[in-house]
């Protein structure tokens, strides 16, 4: 078993910052001794830090002692972090997402099924890719157990609200956009007809080619909630190609159509939620470093 240190990859360490009187930048610093000692604890082999990996979480790709694959990760605390993850691929598992094998809650390791990190369905054609997204997502859309760890959307609408107009009002000609979003933001869960687990952060990119089954989700934010939040990132995955093409708002609206009709959504509440996503990632972009996604993104919500 290898046990030497691990050096954190750079796009996690740029997204933490070096604050070093920030709770991240603890949680960062003490990196290499949780990975040592899971390492130990679940006698697994060090084979490499996965890279670029992600702004919110370490992921170091091992072996275990019967010489099966898997990846540790260590979600960044103060997230939906580690416990509700563990709880979402534990009720899911493996049907539709990558499965646990051990989680360790005090020190947020998660010890998950290994996949093919390197193939996820941005590989496919948008037709294809958009169909396997469909029969992943549905898999994933459950009712939680009993003592479930997981918040609400409706749970989460006050900050979400707060959120919006924080940020819109760094980007004043978007007033009208952020009005109709925070509406849309108080409406849509208050009058929800169902409430299920949802994946939380689903998009193409989200699924991976596995092993046992050719596609797996992984990387959860699980939340619970309507059916139509979930696929909000599948309408604005390839935005751009959208946008580069003619007629793009009646695209962009015939994809909320489809999706909607595929997964038995209704497509005024898919549209709403597509709206509220497109805002709230348009803003966000806008007031950091990618101002043209964020117009972009904004403008997107216009079509819709």
């Amino acid at each position: 078993m290898a046990t030497a240190p691990i050096e954190p990859p750079r796009r996690l360490v740029r997204a933490i910052g070096d604050d070093p009187a920030s709770p991240a930048r603890a949680w960062l610093d003490s990196l290499p001794d949780r990975v040592a000692e899971r390492l130990a604890a679940w006698e697994l082999t060090l084979e490499r830090v996965h890279e670029p990996g992600g702004r919110a979480s370490l992921l170091v790709l091992v072996t275990q002692q019967d010489g099966t694959p898997a990846a540790l990760k260590f979600p960044l605390p103060g997230r939906p972090g580690a416990e509700a993850e563990a709880a979402a691929l534990a009720r899911w598992d493996g049907w539709g997402a990558a499965r646990l094998l051990q989680a360790d809650l005090d020190s947020g390791a998660l010890l998950i099924e290994r996949l093919r990190g390197g193939v996820s369905l941005r590989s496919l054609p948008e037709a294809k890719a958009l169909l396997e997204a469909a029969g992943t997502v549905r898999r994933l859309w459950v009712p939680p157990t009993e003592g479930h760890p997981f918040e609400t959307l409706a749970a989460r609408t006050d900050a979400a609200v707060d959120l919006l107009r924080e940020r819109g009002a760094a980007v004043p000609s978007a007033a009208p956009l952020v009005d109709e979003a925070a509406e849309l933001r108080r409406a849509l869960p208050a009058d929800a007809s169902e409430e299920v687990l949802l994946h939380g952060a689903f998009r193409q990119g989200k699924v991976l080619a596995g092993h046992r089954t050719p596609w797996l989700a992984v990387g959860p934010r699980p939340v619970l909630g309507e059916r139509a939040y979930d696929l909000v990132g599948l309408v604005l995955d390839r935005m751009e190609d959208l946008a580069a093409g003619t007629g793009a708002a009646a695209a962009a609206r015939r994809r909320v159509t489809k999706l909607a009709d595929s997964l038995d959504v209704d497509r005024d509440r898919l549209r709403g939620w597509t709206l509220i996503g497109a805002v709230e990632a348009g803003l966000r972009a806008a007031t950091t470093d990618d101002r043209a996604r964020g117009e972009l993104l904004l403008e997107f919500a216009t079509w819709l």
